[in-house]
């Protein structure tokens, strides 16, 4: 019975993840289904501007 419960529990954190990552994937801004966050948070616009500045300054 003990065991029963325990495999339960598993199976139902397990279909609580998989449901998040469901949710997360449609309802990412960014538009990336694994919903870590890095394909959103490369800007290359910002990256060149960066390297724009610490040339002028130099």
């Amino acid at each position: 019975m003990v065991q029963e419960l325990i495999i339960l529990l598993i199976f139902l954190v397990a279909a609580l993840y998989m449901a998040r990552m469901v949710y997360r994937s449609f309802s990412a801004k960014s538009g990336c289904a694994k919903g870590c966050g890095s394909c959103g948070a490369i800007d290359f616009k910002k990256i060149q501007q960066e390297l724009d500045k610490k040339k002028a300054s130099a």
